[in-house]
């Protein structure tokens, strides 16, 4: 069973936040990617940390019916949870940085749409 896109984007930015993520952003990505509706980015302060993000935000997409795999999960320096229409990307903030993916999908976006804070 897969969840609808934006409850399944409201339902990872609440559990983000109730974990204190920091500088959440969500990407729209419909009409850009073919690969989901919408791209998460979130930083945690610690490996620790990004472990339990990943744990909570799996539990509260299954318990809705969605389906999810996750990578990463070893080092949580950055984990990918891919639940279909949604994907998240947490990282440490080094590697976040260093990445810099929503520079890259988000270019054109106007700031309201990339802010979820």
């Amino acid at each position: 069973m897969r969840a609808d896109p934006a409850s399944a984007l409201r339902l990872v930015v609440e559990s983000l936040e109730a974990d204190k993520a920091e500088n959440v952003v969500a990407i729209d990505l419909a009409g850009k990617s073919a690969i989901a509706d919408y791209m998460i980015v979130a930083t945690g302060r610690s490996q620790r940390q990004i472990g339990a993000i990943t744990e909570h935000v799996v539990q509260r997409l299954k318990s809705i019916g969605q389906g999810v795999r996750t990578e990463g999960l070893r080092q949580c320096d950055w984990v990918l949870i891919d639940a279909g229409d949604v994907i998240v990307h947490l990282f440490r903030p080094d590697i976040r940085s260093f990445y810099n993916l929503e520079k890259m999908w988000s270019a054109d976006l106007s700031e309201r749409q990339r802010a979820v804070q």
